[in-house]
């Protein structure tokens, strides 16, 4: 696969970057390390929870759509990193077992004025589980190298 410059991000359109199987393992690993909340690292806490089992962190969840991103696409373009991100929202739980898939779509795209070696794409990457339903939203940008002339 070539690489892939600010001119390649089109405005409105939607890239698959893949899926995940999130693993019982896993949840507790990354929520003992990182966000020890009761419905994150026990089981029994979990059970007598709102979400009456374990559920992902969703700092871990946004680690997983990371990582896709940059398996499957950052990895494989001009990438410059990223000024930030805008908002994050945590839609659904996340449990053992649930599959993943990841999208990122293009809301916008600018080149930059004072730096023409550049641009600013503003994207939105999208989780959902294996039954379709939405469970993360991440909108934020990226800086890409612009295509050589």
């Amino acid at each position: 696969m070539s690489t892939l410059y600010f001119e390649d991000f089109a405005v409105g359109s939607k890239r698959d970057l893949g899926s995940h199987l999130v693993t019982e393992e896993e949840i507790l690993t990354f929520a003992r390390q990182y966000d020890p909340q009761p419905f994150h690292i026990d089981k029994e806490a979990a059970q007598k929870s709102i979400y009456k089992n374990l559920i992902s962190s969703g700092w871990m969840t946004c680690s997983i759509m990371m990582r896709l991103l940059v398996d499957n696409m950052t990895s494989k373009a001009a990438s410059m990193g990223s000024p930030g991100v805008d908002e994050i929202r945590w839609l659904k739980p996340v449990y053992a077992g649930d599959t993943l898939s990841v999208s990122l779509v293009v809301l916008d795209a600018r080149a930059s004025s004072s730096k023409p070696d550049r641009g600013v794409v503003h994207t939105q990457w999208e989780a959902t589980n294996q039954r379709g339903e939405l469970v993360c939203t991440v909108k934020g940008m990226g800086m890409y190298g612009r295509r050589p002339a």
